[in-house]
Order: C-alpha cells, then sequence, then structure tokens
C-alpha cells in the first residue's frame, strides 16, 4: 500500500515538473547580441566610435566552409560587423565566392574558375576546413549579398579588378550602404579608374609595409577623397606610421588591421591571441578600430568584456 501511494506521489510530482518546466527561449534577429545594420553603417562612418569593428575573415570558416552561405549565416548570428569574402569570375561572367583561383582546395572538384561555368560550380560540393566534403555549394555573390542584406557589412576581396562588375550586382541586391570594395591602388589610380563609383559605395585602399612613401600615400586620399578606411599590412610593430593612425582616424577614416597572421601585425596574431587574448590589446593601444580574425567569437569575447563591443 505504501508503495503504491509512493509511485502516485511519484507520478503526480513528475507530471507537476513536466507541466511547468519553462519554455526554452527562441531567439529572434533583434534578440542577437551586435549591433543593427543601422548602427554598423553608422559606425563604418564614424571613424572616431569607441565600437571597434569585428571582420570575420572568408566567414565562419572554422564551422563552415570558408566564403560559404553558412559561414555568413553563422557571423550573422554570432554579432560579427563584417564579413569579408572572396570573389571571382566565372567562364560564363558570373561572380562567385572563392579565394584561389583554382577549386582544387575548396571543393571536390579542380580547374580554373575562369575556366568554369557556373552551371559546372554548382554541381560541385565545398570542403570544410578539416578536408571534408559537405553539403554546400558555391555561392553567388548575388547569393551571399541577399543573405547579408539588412544583416551584417561585406568586405569584397579580389573585387578590384571585375569592380564594375561586383558594383552592379551589389546595386541590383540593394546593398550599396553595406559593401566596402578594397584594392591595392593610389588614390590618383582609383580616381582614374573608378570614380564614377566612389560617391555610391565604400572603397579601402590597401597598403602593405614597409613603404617609404606611405604617409605621402595617406595624404594623397586624405586630402582629396578620404576612404571609409585604410587597411595596413604591419609586418613589424615598430613601423612609424602606427603613429599616425590616430591623426587618421581623426580626419575621417577608420584603420583596418588583420590580426590573422603575424605578418599582419608584428606578432599580434589570432593564433597567439588564443593562448592569451591579451595580446589583442596592442590594436586598442595603437587607435585600430577594424579588425579582420579569423577568430571572431575570441575577438568579440574580448572587446564585449572591454565595453568596446555590443
Amino acid at each position: 500500500m505504501i508503495g503504491r501511494h509512493l509511485s502516485l506521489l511519484l507520478l503526480f510530482l513528475g507530471l507537476v515538473s513536466f507541466r511547468w518546466q519553462p519554455k526554452q527561449k527562441t531567439f529572434h534577429s533583434q534578440e542577437m547580441p551586435g549591433l543593427t545594420i543601422k548602427e554598423l553603417i553608422q559606425n563604418l562612418e564614424d571613424s572616431e566610435n569607441k565600437e571597434v569593428i569585428v571582420v570575420a575573415h572568408r566567414g565562419d570558416w572554422r564551422n563552415a566552409p570558408e566564403n560559404s552561405l553558412q559561414a555568413i549565416k553563422n557571423c550573422i548570428e554570432m554579432g560579427v560587423d563584417m564579413v569579408e569574402i572572396d570573389v571571382r569570375e566565372t567562364k560564363d561572367g558570373h561572380l562567385v565566392l572563392m579565394h584561389d583561383e583554382t577549386i582544387d582546395r575548396t571543393t571536390n572538384g579542380s580547374g580554373a574558375v575562369k575556366k568554369k561555368t557556373l552551371k559546372e560550380l554548382k554541381e560541385l560540393r565545398l570542403i570544410d576546413g578539416l578536408g571534408v566534403e559537405t553539403a554546400h555549394q558555391i555561392p553567388t555573390l548575388e547569393e551571399a549579398l541577399l543573405v547579408a542584406k539588412g544583416e551584417i557589412l561585406v568586405n569584397l576581396d579580389k573585387s578590384y579588378r571585375i569592380f564594375d562588375k561586383c558594383y552592379a550586382v551589389v546595386e541590383r541586391t540593394g546593398t550599396l550602404n553595406q559593401v566596402v570594395i578594397k584594392g591595392k591602388k593610389t588614390s590618383k589610380e582609383v580616381e582614374k579608374e573608378f570614380g564614377k563609383y566612389l560617391d555610391k559605395i565604400y572603397f579601402m585602399p590597401i597598403l602593405p609595409l614597409p613603404d617609404n612613401n606611405i604617409r605621402e600615400k595617406v595624404d594623397e586620399y586624405l586630402d582629396h577623397r578620404v576612404p571609409v578606411a585604410f587597411e595596413f599590412v604591419l609586418p613589424q610593430d615598430t613601423l612609424s606610421i602606427i603613429d599616425y593612425f590616430d591623426d587618421i582616424r581623426a580626419k575621417g577614416a577608420s584603420v583596418w588591421v588583420n590580426a590573422l597572421w603575424p605578418h599582419h601585425n608584428g606578432g599580434h596574431d589570432d593564433e597567439r591571441a588564443a593562448l592569451d587574448p591579451e595580446v589583442y590589446d596592442w590594436f586598442i593601444d595603437n587607435h585600430i578600430d577594424i579588425i579582420q580574425t579569423d577568430r571572431p567569437h575570441l575577438l568579440l569575447t574580448y572587446l564585449r568584456e572591454r565595453g568596446l563591443h555590443k
């Protein structure tokens, strides 16, 4: 009898426990970490903003194939500000996401992108960072921009030679205010080749160092048409241009430095930061407000703990 009563009591408690179990929370876009697209654009245009912009290199490639739609979606969910993707042209004139000139490393196929049609590329599957074939396809630039639209800023690498074609896709998708195109060009070269676009889309010059004429090149831009940012490649952290970063930002342009590999940042790279996140202090101490990273979650955590990112 006692055993029966005990069994009924346990059943009752189980039902109560089940009935009152709180419902699991579902996260919607407005509840995700990070900034709204309006805030992202405002931050991009404000070189003196305290919010550091985090750029995910080729998307969240540690958890999805690089340059895949899923890699972009992961960045949006994580609260990353900008995703960097690579653009190449197919044999039949379509623009697709691919870093290398060939598809050998990142797909289950082989050959040059420019010798393949879009149909041929769409039949392939992307390979992840461990070399495992996935169900993901090679995206077109248009597909990628539609995923990013209203959600995240986009940086187009490998895009300068096909600037006009990239611009057409960006305009068609209604993402002009979200996209940054970049290239290793002087102010005069950019103005001559693509000046008609520069009031409609963000452009960022890439400036590898060392370069004895680096200040003159920077000032040429600042005196004529201030870009949204300058991307600097810093093999040593003792280069004199670093002392100029705060002045550049005061004149209206942000400063972008990659945390990817040691030769980009004088040894203050993502892999060192994975062992000690305070490695990222160097970027903040030197007035760098845009950081491209291969470890977006790590960098976001570091910045949020210091009140430098939402």
